[in-house]
């Protein structure tokens, strides 16, 4: 679905905006087609946790453990850019498979890549995340030149890793997404609201407003004050 194609600077997207996409078509055009955002609890919580895993200058190393936080990443042929929340380089041995492992400038050895990424809640219902992990996985293979097998999600709520395989049906999704978000990208389209449950929460909110029917202000109206209703 991906050609081979080499994306230039300014026809790379945002790797963050994986995640926007597989939640909600509509909030990843809202934020990186019209440029809209808005802050609220959630957004702000997220931004403390990676601050505290992005911090460049925390880069480690623990033994066999290499870590390097706020790594830049990018992929010219998926047309992506962003950055890992923290690589972990563990030190391969005799039983590393081939591919596996890469050199790095300024280390001795051979080195397993290993992405991990920071969410501020708990595990979510879809793939949102892992989708994004493993968009972050190719990156590091094109970069580096090896195979990504696997990588974790951390999250905050319950203070503990989840592993996460990248299937082939996994990096299938992150190909599938990236299409869609090609074409609505140069087609300039943001796609039309449609109300779920998941909105309440959503930091664009009263910039979407999804409960907006267009010619039925009086519904929408009437939907906006009886929504806490079950509360």
């Amino acid at each position: 679905m991906i050609g081979q194609q080499a994306y230039g600077d300014d026809e790379l997207l945002m790797l963050s905006g994986l995640q926007h996409y597989s939640f909600c078509t509509r909030q990843w055009a809202l934020i990186h087609i019209e440029q809209q955002w808005e802050e609220n609890i959630k957004t702000y919580e997220g931004q403390l946790l990676h601050e505290r895993a992005d911090n460049p200058a925390l880069t480690e190393k623990r033994g066999p453990l290499l870590i390097s936080r706020a790594m830049p990443l990018v992929s010219r042929r998926l047309g992506l850019s962003g950055k890992a929340d923290v690589v972990e380089f563990h030190a391969a041995d005799e039983e590393t498979p081939p591919g596996h492992s890469a050199v790095l400038v300024g280390r001795r050895g051979r080195w397993i890549p290993f992405p991990v990424e920071y969410k501020r809640g708990k595990p979510k219902p879809d793939d949102w995340d892992e989708v994004q992990l493993c968009a972050q996985a190719i990156c590091l293979e094109e970069m580096l030149g090896v195979t990504v097998a696997e990588g974790a999600l951390f999250y905050g709520e319950r203070e503990r890793r989840v592993e996460v395989v990248f299937t082939e049906s996994l990096r299938a999704r992150v190909e599938g997404y990236l299409y869609g978000m090609r074409e609505l990208y140069e087609r300039g389209e943001t796609p039309p609201a449609r109300y779920r449950p998941g909105c309440k929460s959503c930091s664009l909110m009263d910039i979407c407003l999804p409960k907006m029917k267009t010619g039925s202000v009086d519904r929408y109206m009437e939907s906006y004050l009886n929504e806490d209703s079950d509360d």
